[in-house]
């Protein structure tokens, strides 16, 4: 038997067919998931059940993460996903609020947050109440660079329209104690995603918008790694960005 998952259900007072219809899963599955600590579930339900019971998946399914455990340059890779729209909510939902010192969102238009999550101005708020740095680095709309892209991409929302929802929420909590926002076009081509040290990176493709082009899941464990060497491109941007609300 999974003891680790059975104790974690019967703290967090969740049956067995509730943690099924949360998981959009059959309680039979959860039944499974429960009687053999060696069945290992998906992915995306191992992620939403540690969300639900505040646990860690090293402590309901430490097979999974010894699986996971690497010795070479990609190591910091946790998870590849063939289209960011691919990931779960959960994921994004759970590197957000775990985060302490550390949310960068380097995407070029941000646009996609504010629509998959809930309260996310208020959520962004709490976080920098508590001490947590929120930064948001996105491209200029009035640059020749976001023309071009707007030209590649050919979508009727254009990236200046999306990158005007942005503005217009960080508008509403505009003052906000340890929070920044700049305009830059260095990552036209490629968002990075920072949660302490976990890390989502999406590059995009051509003629591809952000949902529709891959994503790396990377997790800091070295220094000059894959994870460093993607911070040092957002800082050098970061750098050269401009106040959203200058002038």
């Amino acid at each position: 038997m999974n003891h680790g998952l059975r104790q974690a259900m019967t703290a967090a007072k969740l049956t067995e067919q509730q943690l099924a219809d949360a998981c959009d899963v059959d309680a039979k599955t959860v039944a499974r998931w429960v009687a053999n600590a060696a069945r290992v579930p998906h992915a995306k339900h191992r992620w939403r059940v540690c969300e639900l019971l505040g646990s860690s998946e090293s402590d309901l399914w430490p097979s999974s993460v010894r699986l996971q455990v690497k010795s070479g340059s990609d190591r910091e890779i946790v998870q590849v996903y063939p289209y960011r729209s691919a990931a779960p909510a959960s994921l994004w939902r759970s590197l957000i609020s775990n985060a302490r010192t550390e949310l960068t969102f380097a995407g070029y238009t941000n646009y996609f947050l504010w629509l998959e999550h809930a309260n996310f101005g208020r959520l962004l708020q709490r976080k920098a109440s508590a001490g947590c740095r929120v930064r948001f680095l996105i491209g200029d709309p009035e640059h020749r660079v976001t023309r071009d892209r707007e030209v590649e991409e050919s979508v009727p929302l254009t990236l200046s329209s999306r990158i005007a929802v942005t503005v217009g929420e960080l508008e509403r909590i505009r003052g906000t104690d340890n929070m920044e926002a700049r305009f830059e076009t260095g990552h036209v081509s490629i968002s990075v995603f920072r949660f302490d040290n976990d890390m989502l990176v999406t590059p995009i493709l051509a003629r591809r918008v952000g949902h529709d082009s891959p994503m790396l899941h990377l997790r800091r464990e070295q220094p000059d790694g894959m994870f460093d060497r993607f911070i040092e491109h957002v800082e050098e941007l970061w750098s050269r960005g401009r106040n959203i609300w200058e002038g």
